[in-house]
């Protein structure tokens, strides 16, 4: 028998990741859709008059193996993939397509659900209840099951030509990260790179059996290059490569899946009778339509963008100034920027790295914890791993209850995606009774340890930390009945508000001290560090808004497109998206839509304008708790009560009043910035 197809026994009932077998996956989906879609025919065929319990709550409770399966290998495939892996999502990700079109297009379960949501009214429903049934029902009618038979079709082979488009997306972007390496022999050419940017680079060749120095795509080694390396023409060549990825007319060309996926999302929107793909998004959205968005957006832009153009002015002269510097282009921008910094704060990360080791700043972010919500972390080595650097840990309340069980993955490595991001291997519910507890992983990207260094974090890398253990805490304090409303699946535009808040206790004086320690000296970061932290936090705000409000608005341009067929060229339509928010020239080998795996392979597509929707969330929200003091126990629990725990339960507006006690104001986030005058 599959392992995948059993009960795991496993402590706490974890992922048995050692003893799966690639080849166990396969036949572990197709027993585990059989299984769903028994449960989904059991509902069908009951001859009881459909009621809540025996329509809506089984239809939530159902797959659940099929998810856990899913959610392993998915996770997988992001955090821990190689070629059999990939081969493998290329086989399912249809099946799975194929499936989700079998229920949301059953008839049978429509007519079931949707006799329960016509009396509604009648029901003594919660208002978690009530949600669910909402959801249910949308569901149905918002992914085709009022359409004609032959418009059904076309749907099902819209759904499964994306979901393999959306892999493909993805495979080419990693396999042009793995492909380029800069191979520097000569060591003038590393003049500015930190030592131990130097010595991860130096590693990386040993590892590889050759000599000199090696430089990769990967964060951990792209980014402190781009910031310090002094030779310009080699910054030129590390960033046309990073920026060019899928952009290069060759086999891992990203413009066609860009173009097909754009075109296939409006066609799917068309056919439910939206206007666009972001129409259709946007709906279940608190931003509710493009337009809003594109007025939200509009609206920063006005704030932002005299800052930003007084800041890039600086930064022109300052480079000029320095070294003559006629022509600032992108490759330049992190390394003045840095320069410029180091200039009027005398703060440069090299200075504040020794303090932030990465246990201690992990240690830092479960003291956060556990002062605002009482949660203890406690490390252990009793459940299996899927890599040897991930790190395992029990979470309890004071009482000692299970909270949850977490993962924390940090370091690059080949089969692993850039960037940073939160995940779920077991959902939290409540069934008979029972409050099952969620499993909840991080993954980052941090540079690793050394042979004469710990893994010392930039500060720019401990609010990464904060923002994804914050996404963290939303999935471990989850505490609602039904699986689809649990934890992070709330509405887009509210998921980032965790997260984003748990930034900016970062920056406290209160939290710096519970963990900012020399790794060698033992010395707590001196104040006058923490106030030029504090000093250089609006920074050259300005521009990094207008770089934000740039990546949301190309995601409209895409999305809320009424015509995406007549787009022939995805490098002018993008250049156009750009044309109110670019500062440096455009470099004409580059496109960044060919590589924004946000929007054309995760689940951001309409939604990346929520990053800064959120920030006015969390700016706002922040300053309740610096009003009543950043660890004050009930404003704490509040949080915890009202936006950590309900998941997706009720509107976050109604939740994110019940937290404040009234609506959240962009002031808060302008005073933040420094943009209001």
């Amino acid at each position: 028998m599959n392992i995948l197809n059993n009960t795991f026994n496993t402590p706490f009932n974890t992922a048995p990741f050692s003893k799966i077998k690639n080849e166990d996956y396969l036949p572990a989906f197709k027993t585990a859709i059989e299984k769903a879609k028994a449960e989904i025919d059991a509902i069908t065929s009951t001859k009881e008059v459909p009621n809540f319990e025996n329509t809506i709550e089984a239809l939530d409770y159902s797959g659940q193996e099929l998810s856990r399966i899913s959610s392993i290998f998915f996770n997988l495939n992001s955090a821990e993939t190689n070629d059999d892996i990939q081969k493998i999502a290329q086989e399912v990700s249809p099946l799975l397509s194929e499936f989700s079109n079998d229920i949301t297009l059953n008839e049978e379960l429509f007519k079931k659900v949707k006799a329960v949501y016509d009396i509604k009214s009648e029901l003594d429903l919660t208002t978690e209840q009530k949600t669910l049934l909402d959801e249910k029902y949308k569901g149905f009618s918002r992914n085709g099951a009022n359409l004609k038979d032959e418009d059904k079709e076309k749907l099902r082979a819209i759904d499964k030509e994306l979901s393999q488009l959306k892999l493909k997306f993805g495979e080419h972007i990693l396999a042009e990260t793995n492909n380029f390496e800069m191979h520097i022999t000569d060591e003038t050419d590393l003049s500015g790179l930190p030592d131990d940017a130097k010595e991860a680079a130096k590693q990386l060749t040993e590892s590889k059996e050759k000599d000199g120095w090696l430089i990769t795509l990967d964060y951990p080694s792209y980014i402190p290059f781009m910031t310090y390396a002094d030779n310009r023409n080699l910054r030129e060549k590390l960033s046309k490569a990073f920026g060019s990825k899928g952009f290069k007319n060759d086999d891992l060309d990203n413009q066609d899946n860009v173009l097909r996926i754009a075109e296939l999302r409006y066609q799917r929107a068309q056919l439910l009778g939206y206007k666009t793909h972001a129409h259709f998004v946007l709906e279940e959205r608190m931003a509710e339509t493009p337009e809003k968005v594109n007025a939200f957006l509009n609206q920063l832009l006005e704030k932002a963008k005299p800052a930003a153009l007084k800041e890039f002015k600086n930064l022109e002269d300052f480079a000029k100034d320095l070294d003559g510097i006629d022509n600032l282009q992108k490759w330049d921008s992190a390394y003045y920027s840095e320069k410029l910094k180091q200039k009027l704060f005398s703060l440069d990360d090299e200075q504040l790295k020794p303090y932030f080791k990465l246990e201690n700043v992990i240690n830092g972010a479960f003291k956060v914890a556990e002062k605002l919500f009482g949660l203890q972390f406690e490390e252990i080595d009793t459940i299996d791993k899927y890599h040897e650097d991930v790190m395992t840990y029990k979470v309890v309340d004071t009482e000692g209850n299970l909270v949850s069980i977490f993962y924390a993955d940090f370091f690059p490595r080949a089969g692993k995606r850039n960037g940073a991001w939160m995940t779920s291997y077991k959902s939290q519910m409540i069934k008979n009774g029972e409050n099952d507890r969620p499993h909840v992983s991080i993954v980052c990207n941090f540079t690793k340890p050394t042979k004469s260094k710990p893994s010392l974090l930039t500060f720019n890398e401990v609010t990464t930390l904060f923002h994804e253990f914050g996404h963290a805490l939303h999935g471990m304090l989850a505490n609602t009945t039904y699986p689809s409303l649990s934890g992070t699946n709330v509405y887009w535009d509210f998921v980032e508000l965790p997260s984003q808040i748990l930034e900016n206790w970062c920056y406290e004086e209160e939290t710096l001290k519970l963990f900012a320690t020399h790794y060698e000296t033992g010395e707590l970061i001196p104040m006058e560090l923490i106030e030029k932290i504090k000093a250089s936090a609006t920074f050259n705000e300005g521009m990094q808004t207008l770089r934000q409000l740039s990546f949301g608005m190309l995601d409209m341009a895409w999305h809320a497109n009424e015509s995406p067929e007549t787009i022939t060229s995805v490098k002018s339509h993008e250049t156009k998206a750009f044309g109110k928010t670019q500062l440096y020239p455009d470099v004409e080998e580059n496109c960044m839509s060919t590589a924004f795996a946000h929007i054309f392979q995760g689940g951001y597509s309409s939604g990346y304008y929520s990053y800064k929707w959120a920030e006015v969330l969390d700016a706002d929200a922040f300053e309740y708790f610096k009003e009543e003091g950043i660890f004050n126990k009930t404003v704490a629990d509040k949080f915890k009560i009202f936006v950590l725990s309900q998941g997706g339960t009720e509107n976050p507006m109604t939740l994110y009043k019940k937290f404040r006690g009234q609506e959240p104001k962009p002031e808060a986030l302008l005073r933040r910035a420094g943009l209001l005058k």
